[in-house]
């Protein structure tokens, strides 16, 4: 059995780049974790990008039992496929497509009519590939789930406000309207299913995320700090993000 959601685990490196070689051993070290098959839910928006690329590289890609790992995401933008604000296509484009089989690839569907069809849509196929209409708290839906942290404390597309983030039985929902910008509606997984998990792993880089970095750690309860996985949390920054008071030396 699962622990209950406990505090994040706060891990602090020198840069993005320090902090992006950081995530890839995290993801090396779930990925050994589990002889079996691998279930890993991708972040959008600008933290995983330098991630994603040392993924794709020579000295990482190798690493990877590619025939084992499943590839999903924690949320879309809903906008077709080809649009450069699919986060599932910057993803595929920086290393999914040139590694990893197209069945073992699984996009939030935006070729719906409405974000909430897509939703429903994404929802029966996460409970297809877990093999249960419900979440067990002793058998994760994913290895690891990526997260990040937008300028108002929103992680995948759960705003502060907005009822989608008190969603608590269904595993994904539409969002129709987004708090920050690209001002497109949504589609993202619910607090629960993202939950579902051995690890949350945040990437938050930057001296732009210095503000929201304080507010969380402040103990703000905004979604970025709700969002707690059923297993490990953590919190990995770099040095510019962090609030000057903790900063420390360089």
């Amino acid at each position: 059995m699962m622990a209950a959601a406990v505090q994040p685990k706060l891990i602090v490196e020198a840069d993005a780049e320090a902090l992006a070689r950081a995530a890839a051993e995290r993801v090396m070290a779930r990925i050994a974790a589990n002889s079996g098959r691998i279930a890993i839910c991708l972040t959008g928006g600008s933290s995983p990008k330098k991630l994603y690329q040392l993924l794709g590289s020579e000295a990482w890609r190798g690493r990877i039992p590619w025939q084992r790992v499943h590839w999903f995401i924690g949320d879309e933008r809903f906008v077709p496929a080809s649009d450069p604000l699919n986060n599932m296509a910057v993803a595929r484009a920086t290393f999914l497509d040139r590694n990893a089989a197209s069945s073992h690839i699984h996009p939030i569907p935006t070729a719906t009519e409405t974000p909430e069809q897509s939703a429903e849509v994404y929802a029966r196929e996460l409970r297809a590939f877990y093999g249960s209409e419900s979440l067990d708290p002793s058998r994760p839906l994913f290895d690891l789930v990526l997260m990040g942290a937008g300028p108002d404390g929103h992680t995948a597309s759960l705003f502060p406000g907005f009822p989608e983030i008190e969603e608590t039985e269904r595993w994904v929902v539409g969002v129709p309207r987004a708090n920050v910008a690209p001002f497109v509606p949504r589609v993202s997984l619910t607090l629960p299913a993202l939950a579902s998990c051995c690890e949350m792993l945040f990437e938050i880089a930057g001296h732009d995320k210095q503000p929201i970095l304080t507010r969380l750690l402040n103990g703000e309860t905004l979604p970025a700090l709700r969002a707690r996985s059923t297993g490990e949390t953590v919190w990995l920054v770099d040095r510019a993000a962090l609030p000057e008071g903790i900063r420390g030396p360089r």
